[in-house]
């Protein structure tokens, strides 16, 4: 009876391949982002409103789609609304500006919670004899 194959060892990612902790990074960025772009979109609408897609986009040099989807989300938050003339802020923007500025706030705590343990962690040059 032959014996039983033992699973090989799965393969380290390539240096190419982010790992899933960088996969994992790259979300949250990419995640900000998206909140850095749909409140630059919800100041130019407080600015001039209103204001169409295209020349939203335009002014603040987005693709139409990403535009698009932006406006999508913030619509469905209710801080935004269409009109004939295009999209405009309603009374629920001024309670996103203050739910904004609290959840950086509690953010911020975090990022710097995490910043100093990753610090902890960090490779120590080793001791010894510098600059050669």
């Amino acid at each position: 009876m032959p014996a039983p194959k033992t699973p090989a060892a799965p393969e380290p990612p390539s240096p190419d391949e982010p790992s899933e902790t960088a996969q994992l990074v790259d979300r949250i960025e990419e995640e900000l982002g998206l909140l850095a772009r749909n409140v630059d979109i919800l100041e130019k609408l407080a600015k001039s409103p209103p204001i169409g897609i295209i020349r939203l986009s335009e002014a603040l040099h987005l693709p139409i789609h990403k535009t698009r989807y932006s406006l999508h989300l913030l619509e469905r938050e209710g801080v935004i609304q269409p009109s004939a003339d295009g999209a405009v802020i309603t009374e629920k923007a001024r309670a996103f500006w203050s739910e904004l500025n609290a959840s950086l706030d509690r953010m911020q705590g975090i990022i710097q919670h995490l910043k100093q343990r990753a610090a902890e962690h960090e490779p120590k040059s080793p001791p010894g004899r510098k600059g050669y």
